[in-house]
């Protein structure tokens, strides 16, 4: 799953629902009464017709009609999605939907992915894996995102929920091969091994755990195994078998200890694969054409299956063109790790014609993308990631491949796109060519940069964007931008749930527009921007229907904090420290506002001040 899949979903508002007495229709009398008998059968009656609804927005909805509809929707509910660790006490939540067999839980901000938040933040799992593993026995799906997650509470969580099938981590740290072995070892009936992106690593004194070999001799229930974050080598002989007595597994991923040889001999153990993530892809021997064109048979025989590759951590280019027997029938394919040219790209793309998500490093250039949009014209999704992400790389995209994509892609509904040049001439081109677009995420790298061509601020190509692209709800701005660009904004986008802002605006106006123009806006996060008190408090009579609230390198004082902190006492306020900073100073480095029914957490580090 991508981070996007991740991350674009509307957010229902907390509290509602969550507590006894906040239904608009239920009296004054305890949610936990039973019900007289007649009102019994209504609610059995209700509590079926509420299974059938599957949108945890209605649900939340549905919730606050009546103390009837309360009580039904609470022992209805499967799907339990939390998006921030601290909105809501862990017994809280098991406690109002005691029934959930899947929870989504979030933890850290998404600026943790830049290193903006200190290490030892908090977001830890072990408080949920307790109330969790007491509550649901039943539970059967598990998936974290940014969450600290130590290996005791992998342990917890596998001896103590016998039903349990589906664990994804996306984003998390703390844990390592010991507590993989416990979910390997003692969920008999996993069906979903899912680690990406995560720091996997044992500490030096740690020993590295054996975890393949920790799955059950007997066939298993496996469908997915992705471990391709995992920096240690694993027990090839073991993933062999494991894979060859798991005749369901679709969808496999390993990571660069894996050789195109070993990868070659997994793929004639799983023939029905769909998803391949590829490991190393470059020759371990002397015997490269030999490899070669074992390895090209092998996608011959997979062609048939395979939808989704991704991998090439470790690529040799002579190897690239193996894969072209699949091209053919894939849906999507991520190059993200592989630094290869346009030259090499060609061939391999001009054979992806169902191309619906791509992923590539900027190294392919223009040209590269000249070709993807001559091609791939049912792309839904592109990810054009650098190789050099820092401010002075010249990089090796521009607007000219911006314009190619959305010319040749019209049916683009999400882009992320790092560039050095860009023009407004060309955004607006995307948003006219593309009108379906729901994701905008242009990142031109370095600080405030202006159209290459004219000098002028981006202001016209986000406005354009915002303006024309009516379905968007998620936005990422940077360049040279006013407060014209923020105007056209809170103006336009009436749709927009997340906005990303780095080293862009003027003054606290800007800042005005987005807060008092948006009414969908869930989560807002700035960084090195000028925005001060003034546009912070310009936010007060919005922020208790957001998520949260980042800003960091901003111009923001303590006094100002402390004035949104007194004024809205049901939000919490925390003020980050860098560890160097002094605690008394007025100057605020990174501020992070959020909603919560359990009021400020108790786990705060020292270098975090909760207002």
């Amino acid at each position: 799953m991508s981070e996007d899949g991740e991350e674009e979903e509307e957010e229902e508002r907390w509290g509602r629902g969550f507590g006894p007495g906040t239904s608009t229709g239920g009296g004054g009398a305890s949610s936990d009464t039973p019900p007289p008998f007649s009102d019994q059968v209504l609610e059995n009656v209700l509590e079926n017709v509420l299974q059938f609804l599957d949108s945890r927005h209605d649900r939340s909805s549905a919730s606050l009609v009546c103390r009837s509809w309360y009580r039904a929707e609470s022992q209805t509910r499967r799907e339990l999605f939390i998006g921030n660790c601290y909105a809501v006490a862990p017994s809280r939540a098991v406690a109002r939907f005691p029934r959930a067999m899947g929870v989504v839980l979030k933890g850290k901000p998404r600026f943790a992915d830049f290193g903006l938040v200190p290490p030892g933040w908090g977001a830890r799992f072990s408080p949920w894996a307790a109330a969790l593993s007491s509550a649901y026995s039943s539970l059967e799906r598990l998936s974290l995102k940014r969450i600290t997650v130590a290996d005791a509470d992998l342990g917890l969580l596998s001896r103590s929920l016998p039903s349990f099938r589906d664990l994804s981590l996306f984003c998390c740290d703390g844990f390592g091969t010991a507590g993989l072995a416990s979910i390997a070892e003692n969920c008999r009936h996993l069906r979903v091994l899912d680690l990406i992106e995560n720091d996997v690593e044992d500490d030096e004194e740690d020993e590295v755990v054996d975890w393949i070999s920790k799955f059950p001799d007997s066939p298993t229930s496996l469908e997915s195994l992705v471990f391709d974050c995992v920096r240690c080598a694993v027990n090839f002989d073991a993933l062999e078998a494991l894979v060859a007595r798991s005749p369901a597994l679709r969808r496999l991923r390993v990571n660069q200890h894996v050789s195109v040889g070993q990868l070659r001999r997994l793929m004639a153990r799983a023939p029905h694969l769909t998803h391949l993530g590829t490991g190393a892809f470059r020759s371990a021997q002397a015997g490269v054409k030999e490899e070669i064109n074992d390895l090209e048979l092998a996608f011959i025989n997979a062609s048939k299956s395979l939808v989704c590759l991704s991998g090439f951590r470790d690529l040799g280019p002579e190897f690239l063109p193996t894969i072209l027997p699949a091209c053919s029938n894939l849906i999507s394919l991520n190059l993200s790790y592989a630094e290869i040219t346009a030259d090499q790209l060609r061939p391999v793309i001009l054979h992806c014609h169902n191309l619906q998500t791509f992923w590539v490093l900027d190294t392919v250039g223009d040209e590269g993308l000249q070709a993807v949009a001559a091609t791939c014209k049912d792309i839904q999704e592109l990810r054009v990631f650098p190789l050099d992400a820092t401010e002075d790389s010249e990089g090796s995209v521009s607007d000219v491949g911006l314009v190619a994509i959305s010319e040749g892609c019209r049916k683009l509904q999400s882009i992320l796109y790092f560039c050095q040049r860009m023009t407004n001439a060309a955004v607006v081109t995307m948003s006219k060519n593309c009108p379906e677009l729901v994701v905008f995420r242009l990142c031109i790298m370095g600080r405030h940069l202006p159209d290459h061509r004219t000098g002028e601020a981006m202001d016209d190509g986000f406005g354009a964007i915002v303006m024309n692209c009516k379905k968007l709800t998620r936005l990422a701005v940077s360049g040279l931008l006013t407060d014209k660009a923020f105007g056209y904004i809170g103006k336009y986008g009436k749709s927009v749930r997340t906005l990303s802002v780095a080293f862009a605006g003027d003054s606290d106006l800007g800042l005005k527009y987005v807060l008092e123009g948006c009414p969908k806006l869930q989560k807002l996060e700035i960084r090195d921007s000028p925005f001060g008190d003034l546009g912070l408090l310009s936010g007060i009579g919005h922020y208790y229907n957001m998520r949260f609230l980042w800003m960091s390198s901003c111009k923001l004082s303590l006094r100002g904090c402390r004035e949104v902190a007194q004024r809205l006492p049901n939000l919490v306020v925390e003020v980050i420290r860098d560890r160097s900073e002094d605690d008394d100073g007025e100057f605020v480095e990174k501020l992070y506002l959020y909603r919560s029914l359990a009021g400020p957490r108790n786990d705060a580090p020292p270098f975090v001040k909760i207002l």
